[in-house]
């Protein structure tokens, strides 16, 4: 299973959370490094995390058409 790291920008509607992947990739040509930010739908089924926090997250089967990942861990908590 693909799991990720990111943090929490949003709380949307009940169980659900919106998280934020940030990674760096390298320019084909100009070897640059470059950040790459991706947000991702993520089922929280306990309600455990909060806007800020940082998470894990690992693919799943569909709980509906936005939402393909589930809430594995909380790794740090915002203040």
């Amino acid at each position: 299973m693909i799991t990720k790291k990111g943090t929490v920008i949003k709380k949307s509607g009940q169980k659900t959370i919106k998280v934020e992947v940030r990674e760096y990739r390298q320019h084909p040509k100009y070897k640059k490094l470059f950040p790459v930010s991706r947000k991702f739908l993520a089922h929280d089924e306990k309600e455990q995390a909060n806007e800020g926090d940082t998470v894990t997250i690992q693919q799943c089967v569909p709980h509906s058409k936005l939402k393909t990942w589930d809430l594995v861990s909380v790794d740090e908590t915002s203040k």
